[in-house]
């Protein structure tokens, strides 16, 4: 019997509004995460990934509307207050932000930074915090931890930053954390040991953890299930196995193909051709129909529903059913 979800997001919608008009960054998104487990959300640049990890923290800025359902352990959290919010941001879900150096503050020390986060969430006792500064350094693989606490962001390498910025993330002991591309700009060693921290920490703790990124290969070595967004709607959502053994959406079945790896050996990259859908103007249809291969005049003139197709799969697809296989035999 599997768990039940600890956050379930329902027709999450995202409108910002611009001097030129309302742009839906998010639109009917769809998900859930269970305790321990991985959730990946993946697609291309301006999918809306991030922005849905900053609605459900409701860390949007203020020209953001949100609307649709985001259930934290039976709390609705677009209802909360903002003083509620805080009190579960950090505490009950952290989150480690995309670029590290951006993120922690250059003039604090890293072990400054870890004590803010434990005061604010109950722990007053300053020898207290000062040994739980140094637990959490060296959980996360930081050598000699009780001698880097004095150091500043920039004395770290990017691979100690983003170390740091998961510590910071973990400080108060969160069911569910939420990462945004925690490797980007990193090299693949590096990469490599985060993601393996990672997903060690997720099982240790049992924390449920959602993980954006754009690298299929980090998808298919770290994470349980994924759901792949496109132009702000989730077109997919498997299991990372049933996935990427046979895609049953048009955008993962091209996205898959795209990639290194995807093709016959020695040959040319399938790239996508044309662009992603201008947000200004939400598309009637399937939002990728212009882009596909496999489109039909039903594609334009109505959204696809998401098709149940198997436990936790489903697809947002027409030509679900008559994909061919993506991988060159």
């Amino acid at each position: 019997m599997s768990l039940a979800p600890i956050l379930s997001v329902k027709d999450l919608d995202v409108v910002f509004a611009t001097p030129r008009g309302p742009l839906q960054a998010i639109d009917g998104v769809t998900l859930d995460v269970r305790p321990g487990e991985i959730l990946g959300l993946v697609g291309e640049s301006g999918s809306g990934k991030s922005v849905t990890l900053r609605a459900i923290l409701r860390l949007l800025r203020g020209n953001a509307k949100i609307g649709g359902q985001i259930v934290f352990r039976g709390e609705h959290l677009i209802l909360a207050t903002e003083r509620r919010m805080q009190q579960l941001r950090g505490a009950s879900i952290g989150m480690i932000f995309q670029e590290p150096m951006t993120a922690l503050n250059p003039v604090l020390t890293i072990g400054m930074q870890i004590e803010e986060t434990l005061a604010a969430h109950g722990l007053r006792e300053a020898k207290a915090r000062r040994s739980r500064a140094i637990e959490l350094l060296h959980q996360v693989g930081i050598p000699s931890p009780q001698d880097r606490l004095g150091g500043y962001p920039h004395e770290f390498s990017g691979g100690m930053r983003q170390r740091a910025m998961i510590a910071i993330a973990l400080a108060a002991s969160p069911s569910l954390l939420l990462a945004d591309e925690p490797t980007t700009a990193l090299d693949v060693t590096i990469q490599d040991q985060i993601l393996k921290l990672l997903k060690r920490l997720t099982t240790e703790l049992g924390m449920a953890m959602i993980l954006v990124t754009h690298d299929l290969g980090v998808v298919a070595e770290t994470c349980d299930r994924v759901s792949v967004m496109y132009a702000g709607r989730v077109a997919e959502t498997a299991p990372v196995d049933v996935l990427f053994a046979a895609p049953r959406h048009a955008y993962t079945h091209a996205l898959l193909r795209s990639a290194p790896g995807g093709g016959a050996p020695r040959a040319m990259l399938t790239p996508i051709a044309g662009q992603p859908p201008q947000l200004q103007a939400p598309a009637q249809g399937c939002a990728f129909a212009p882009r596909c291969e496999y489109s039909e005049a039903r594609c334009l003139e109505g959204r696809p529903p998401m098709f149940a197709l198997g436990p936790d799969q489903a697809s947002a697809c027409h030509a679900r059913d008559r994909l061919p296989p993506w991988r060159a035999s």
